[in-house]
């Protein structure tokens, strides 16, 4: 943690917030560990880690994890399990912003916001803005998503009462695949201001979490296949993955594989202490 404070990141920070549960680490009757991260989407660096505890979930988790970090400036993005109001106000009284997805757990709040949007009168009343995006690749994969940002109205804040809510948000999304074509619909709240750009950025950035640490992990240091599983050696291992990572990120080039730069290090030791050089 006091090394990631000296990396004097910006104000203006997207932290991704997201948990990963390592598949072989259960002992037993112990649960596997489950590890939730803040990941910066920007820097591709972990800024912070907190365990859930065998007998909890990552709710009790996030409020620890946010307690540990600097946020003012920041905007924080979670899946539907954090969406809680606690976790909304935390993040408010450290001078940030939210974006959290919004799901069933959320029960009358994702209905009446589900049914707003589909109240074309209600819609004309309001501020609204659109952004849109297509992505296409070369595999025959086209996916278009649009970002629908209303400014909250009053009647969901007098039956919600949600802390600092200024915006809701719907992402219909297509993606077709070798001519099969899917459709979803996915719905947001935000204390940001009416913004479809910036919001749109930040939710698709959200995923980064996934692509830039977890799938990292799995692929590059074999994360769940590893049986490192007595006492509090999972987390220490853990810890010491995300440091080694950061590392990686700090040195590697922009078409550098993280895989390909652990594997130089193990045979050039200038490599090797250039990376140990970014502690």
């Amino acid at each position: 943690m006091e090394w990631v404070k000296t990396l004097k990141l910006p104000s203006s920070l997207h932290v991704a917030i997201d948990g990963k549960i390592s598949r072989h680490s259960f002992d037993g009757e112990n649960n596997p560990l489950h590890i939730v991260s803040a990941f910066s989407s920007e820097y591709r660096l972990v800024l912070a880690q907190e365990k859930v505890s065998d007998k909890s979930n990552e709710i009790t988790a996030i409020p620890k994890l946010l307690s540990l970090l600097d946020l003012q400036g920041a905007v924080i993005t979670i899946d539907a399990m954090g969406c809680q109001r606690e976790i909304a106000e935390q993040i408010a009284q450290k001078e940030a912003d939210y974006v959290f997805s919004l799901k069933g757990n959320q029960g009358r709040l994702n209905q009446d916001v589900t049914l707003m949007f589909q109240d074309a009168d209600v819609i004309k009343s309001l501020k609204c803005e659109l952004y849109e995006t297509v992505d296409g690749s070369e595999h025959g994969c086209l996916e278009e998503r649009q970002y629908r940002v209303i400014q909250c109205p009053d009647s969901i804040q007098e039956h919600h009462n949600w802390p600092h809510l200024k915006t809701l948000i719907e992402v219909p999304s297509m993606r077709e695949i070798k001519g099969d074509r899917t459709q979803e619909k996915r719905y947001y709240i935000s204390s940001l201001e009416l913004d479809a750009k910036k919001i749109g950025d930040l939710i698709r950035a959200h995923w980064s979490v996934e692509n830039s640490l977890h799938w990292v992990l799995d692929i590059s240091f074999r994360d769940d296949d590893s049986r490192i599983r007595r006492g509090n050696a999972p987390q220490n291992i853990a810890v010491i993955k995300h440091m080694a990572l950061n590392l990686l990120q700090k040195t590697k080039g922009k078409r550098d594989s993280i895989k390909q730069l652990r594997k130089a290090a193990g045979w050039d030791n200038d490599l090797l202490f250039n990376i140990l050089q970014k502690i």
